[in-house]
């Protein structure tokens, strides 16, 4: 199959950052207990209550792990770059909080990174999104 530049830009794009967000949950799944205590801990002078945070801390390897598959393998790509801002989203949120201005810088490409990727999916081949049309 012949790619355009702008097919294969996206192709590589999205598999860079599938694997970032598959490999972001693949490391902390075997130890969630000691993230989620990790990020309790680490929002304990913030305003959210430590709850809220446990649940998040719970939740984001998985999402983090789901959004990355989908997007390596191609499937349901819109949907899993959504995903994927909205996480950059609330982490975004909760690093402000803590006043990390240097993590934030790096969470911010992230999410430019993501809404190019979202802004140019009408580039997605080699994908399963295709075999479904």
């Amino acid at each position: 199959m012949n790619l355009t530049n702008a097919q294969l830009a996206f192709v590589l794009g999205r598999l860079l950052m599938g694997v970032n967000f598959l490999m972001h949950g693949l490391v902390r799944l075997p130890k969630l207990a000691a993230f989620r205590a990790g990020m309790v801990k680490s929002f304990a002078d913030t305003w959210l209550p430590g709850p809220l945070v446990g649940a998040f801390a719970t939740a984001l390897p998985v999402l983090e792990f789901s959004v990355g598959l989908l997007l390596v393998l191609g499937l349901l790509t819109r949907w899993a770059l959504v995903g994927g801002l909205l996480i950059l989203l609330a982490l975004v949120f909760g690093t402000s909080l803590q006043e990390q201005w240097d993590t934030l810088g790096t969470q911010l490409v992230h999410g430019l990174f993501f809404y190019l990727l979202l802004l140019h999916a009408d580039q997605n081949r080699l994908c399963l999104d295709r075999r479904a049309q």
